[in-house]
């Protein structure tokens, strides 16, 4: 009987490993503690078993074939690059998170949903309201953020805000269209389009504004400390446990493509004290803001 269980346990080593039954395979573009937070905040309402793919350390991962091996009954993207591997993948629920690509993406894969980067517009009209900014500039590509500016500017209509806007299709386009904001508005609005917004011309804007004395308003508070005044952020936690209401929703039965692509439920408003400080700027406003965690 040892000589039977010893070969047992020796053929059991020799077999290669297999990966285990799960119900949601997590694809994420890099291993970051946001993605942390949403994957914890997701947790808290849909415990699945999981599986976790990180693609900058497994760049030759065949996504396709993975999904057809171990039937996971549910997919979440974690950022642009994990949303492009999916690409091959048809008939699996996606719901693709903190990705800038997921509302064109979505026009073409119908098993695919998600929240996207843009927080409800009524959040920023908070914002400018808060801070008594009338005119606000904006540098955006029509093709990738003009849904979103067609929404704000029907939030807009009552409030007494106005959005100037200047259409780019190039970086370089968008730090030529700064010279014609000059004296024109009250506040630069900075947003999460791949086009207006890279590093170069993201230092632009900030210099910019720094120029004018104006402040901006921007996406995310990493920005801050680059002289950005305020910041809407997503509740990462909070788009977790929305994001585990969709699954709930899709493992149920729902098709994807009933489920459109939302915008994130919860944010949290964030200022720089010193830039609002030198503009003259009371945060008092902005403090309501940032407690209502809207």
């Amino acid at each position: 009987m040892r000589i039977i269980l010893s070969s047992i346990v020796a053929l059991t080593l020799l077999l290669p490993v297999t990966v285990q039954a799960y119900d949601l395979l997590v694809l994420e573009s890099r291993h970051e503690a946001a993605y942390d937070e949403l994957l914890a905040g997701f947790a808290s309402r849909l415990p699945l078993s999981r599986r976790i793919i990180t693609l900058s350390t497994y760049e030759d991962a065949d996504i396709n074939r993975i999904v057809r091996e171990d039937h996971p009954r549910l997919i979440i993207t974690l950022g642009d690059t994990a949303l492009v591997a999916v690409r091959p993948v048809r008939q699996t629920p996606i719901i693709a998170l903190m990705a800038l690509g997921i509302h064109a993406r979505h026009t073409v894969q119908a098993n695919l949903t998600g929240i996207c980067m843009f927080v409800p517009p009524e959040r920023y009209l908070a914002v400018f309201h808060a801070m008594k900014t009338h005119r606000v500039g904006v540098i955006l590509d029509p093709a990738k953020s003009g849904w979103y500016l067609q929404q704000t500017q029907a939030a807009a209509r009552h409030t007494g805000i106005e959005l100037v806007v200047r259409d780019v299709s190039s970086p370089r386009e968008a730090l030529e269209r700064l010279s014609g904001l000059v004296h024109r508005v009250d506040a630069l609005w900075l947003l999460p389009d791949t086009t207006a917004m890279t590093r170069a011309t993201a230092e632009a804007y900030f210099r910019f504004a720094q120029e004018q004395d104006l402040p901006t308003v921007i996406f995310a508070s990493a920005y801050l400390g680059y002289g950005g005044a305020v910041a809407v952020d997503i509740d990462r936690f909070g788009m977790g446990q929305q994001a585990a209401d969709m699954g709930t929703a899709l493992l149920a039965g729902t098709p994807p493509g009933a489920i459109p692509v939302r915008l994130p439920r919860l944010t949290r408003v964030r200022y720089n004290r010193s830039v609002l400080k030198h503009l003259a700027i009371p945060v008092e406003p902005l403090d309501r803001l940032s407690r209502t965690g809207r």
